[in-house]
């Protein structure tokens, strides 16, 4: 196995969209520029969607502009469609620094993707080879997250070689890294180390990525099988915020300073930096008014 690891921060993107209150551009620029500090490297920052069905995202373009012009930093922004990847381009007008990575998503279910995106995946396949197209040609990092890889909230088990096929059809497409999303919380380790191993073998050579949530509280521990199955980067967010407003009862994502101490105390290296991490935990639950999820925040108290 290898002894590094990259982590993605999803916590100013996937985190906060999920709070019932809104939470001020300077507040989303603050916690961008800690979570740098403590040594994140890729952060996601921004989801283009329309703030009508998600009100947190309503201040991207505010967020985007008061990014830390960091050339050491990548800067990623979701996009579920051709007009997202658009606004993401937008963002780096007039030599702005703005973002550099499309995220784009495609649901590995028909019934979930047509009420959260209103496309079955057939539809998603389409629209995903146009984004990925449009983003590399205005020199956005091109990466796709496949959602509800692990199960449906809406259709129970997603067969692996429905995954498999998808992942084929998006690196054909343009895709340079595929993420496996655990969006509801229902996978166990032994189904993330068959899962990425079968994608593993139909994509060589393709960066993979694993983006866990803690529903049934095996989120750590998928993310351990992700790495031992030679995943090479995994997504988390501070105190463990998230969730998907369009999955009932679907709870956080991972927490960073969870899978940091496993880390850390595993001989794996991120460059992230836990005490730093544990104190952006106690700065935004002091902001948001509550504890966070993150069992190591708690326990470091």
């Amino acid at each position: 196995m290898q002894q590094e690891l990259q982590l993605v921060e999803v916590g100013p993107r996937d985190g906060l969209q999920n709070e019932p209150d809104n939470v001020d551009a300077a507040t989303r620029v603050e916690l961008i520029v800690r979570l740098i500090d403590a040594g994140a490297r890729r952060i996601e920052v921004a989801s283009f969607v329309d703030p009508r069905r998600v009100p947190q995202m309503a201040e991207v373009d505010a967020v985007i502009a008061k990014l830390p012009d960091r050339p050491d930093v990548s800067y990623i922004g979701m996009c579920l469609n051709v007009r997202g990847v658009e606004r993401a381009l937008a963002t780096r007008d007039h030599g702005r620094r703005g973002i550099d990575e499309a995220g784009c998503v495609l649901i590995a279910s028909d019934t979930f993707g047509s009420r959260n995106q209103g496309q079955v995946i057939t539809e998603g396949l389409v629209a995903n080879r146009a984004m990925l197209g449009e983003a590399a040609r205005g020199g956005l990092v091109p990466q796709v997250t496949i959602a509800a890889a692990f199960g449906c909230p809406f259709e129970g088990d997603v067969p692996p070689t429905r995954v498999v096929d998808l992942a084929r059809h998006l690196v054909d497409a343009g895709a340079v890294e595929i993420a496996l999303a655990d969006t509801i919380g229902a996978g166990v380790p032994a189904q993330v180390t068959d899962l990425f191993g079968r994608v593993a073998a139909a994509i060589p050579g393709i960066r993979l990525r694993g983006h866990f949530h803690d529903t049934r509280g095996t989120g750590i521990a998928n993310a351990w099988a992700a790495y031992q199955a030679g995943v090479q980067v995994l997504d988390a967010s501070v105190g463990g915020l998230g969730g998907c407003p369009f999955a009932r009862n679907a709870t956080g994502n991972i927490a960073t300073e969870d899978l940091l101490y496993l880390l850390d105390h595993s001989g794996v290296a991120t460059g992230v930096d836990l005490a730093a991490t544990i104190g952006i935990n106690r700065w935004l639950a002091g902001r948001l008014g509550r504890e966070l999820p993150s069992r190591v925040g708690r326990v470091a108290a």
